[in-house]
């Protein structure tokens, strides 16, 4: 029996808060992040159009264990609408497909808003990761089939209008929950004003729990290859991670003893004792001494581990 291939690549944990820039895929980014810290495993946590820049989290090794818990994060974006044009992409990348020489006033765009917080429905755009019957619905509309995206709710808990610089575009700042298409968005609003529109830029600036001040540019982690010695070139990038547990800082926090580690890392649940041990709480996660130790599930007194970190 041959032995199991050693994984390439350094045993490498966190998160690199990104600020990707404009015209670079999401996917290329984790690419490009992987390639420069030599990290055996990586992931990112909410793909970013290539025209969208901002905060992209990579997960860096076991925080790719993590990675679910901030895809759940609330999200806030700035973005600019463009008035007089619907695009087949919702954005700059697509084609024209409706035009009104219409613009809003900027009393009319106010008074919309209302109606686009809370828990509202939505169309995902056409071009959009959303499978249809197995297939990518961007993959489908570029093979000009035209799909039917079904509704879905989303979560917008706040939507505010930033300012009109001119009679064609409206800056808005919206915090969002998981799901939410920003795109669709510009659509549904240039629909309901009359006028048509399309997201001309797109900014993320926070990912729960990672805050705008977290983004590290691509161009000074890329600067750093200019730092001919290898332990000291990923000495500095390192310098850049943030510690995986801080991905899960909205759960409950358990601290553990030792031995109550060693059993979680085995997979074995341990019992909760002391007055103010946790009876039910559903997730939670475990350290100890400042350490990450276990993601599980609190039921009954006991910490069931459901992901273990090393």
């Amino acid at each position: 029996m041959s032995k199991p291939r050693k994984p390439k690549g350094r045993a490498v944990s966190g998160w690199l808060i990104l600020d990707k820039p404009l015209d670079f895929g999401s996917t290329e980014a984790v690419s490009k992040i992987k390639w420069l810290f030599n990290a055996q495993k990586a992931g990112h946590a909410g793909t970013l159009d290539p025209l969208a820049s901002g905060m992209l989290p990579i997960a860096l090794g076991d925080a790719t264990k993590t990675v679910p818990y901030v895809m759940d994060g609330r999200k806030i974006y700035e973005f600019t609408v463009t008035w007089g044009e619907q695009r087949s992409t919702d954005d700059l990348e697509g084609d024209v497909i409706a035009s009104s020489d219409i613009r809003p006033t900027k009393d009319a765009i106010a008074a919309l808003l209302p109606k686009y917080t809370g828990t509202i429905s939505q169309i995902p755009p056409q071009f959009s990761a959303i499978k249809i019957d197995g297939a990518r619905a961007y993959d489908l509309a570029r093979e000009g089939e035209a799909v039917e995206i079904p509704a879905r709710e989303v979560e917008i808990y706040r939507i505010n209008l930033v300012g009109c610089p001119d009679a064609n575009t409206a800056h808005f700042e919206v915090e969002c929950g998981k799901g939410t298409y920003v795109r669709a968005l510009a659509r549904d609003f240039g629909i309901e004003l009359g006028c048509y529109g399309h997201i001309s830029d797109l900014r993320r600036t926070f990912v729960a729990p990672f805050a705008e001040e977290s983004m590290v540019p691509l161009e000074a982690l890329v600067a750093l290859e200019e730092i001919e010695d290898r332990d000291e070139r990923l000495a500095a990038l390192d310098a850049y991670l943030i510690d995986t547990g801080e991905a899960l800082s909205a759960l409950p926090h358990v601290p553990v003893s030792e031995d109550q580690a060693h059993r979680l890392r085995m997979g074995n649940p341990i019992i909760l004792r002391g007055r103010d041990a946790p009876v039910g709480l559903g997730d939670a996660y475990a350290t100890a001494r400042g350490k990450l130790v276990a993601i599980g599930e609190i039921d009954g007194g006991e910490f069931r581990p459901k992901r273990v970190f090393h």
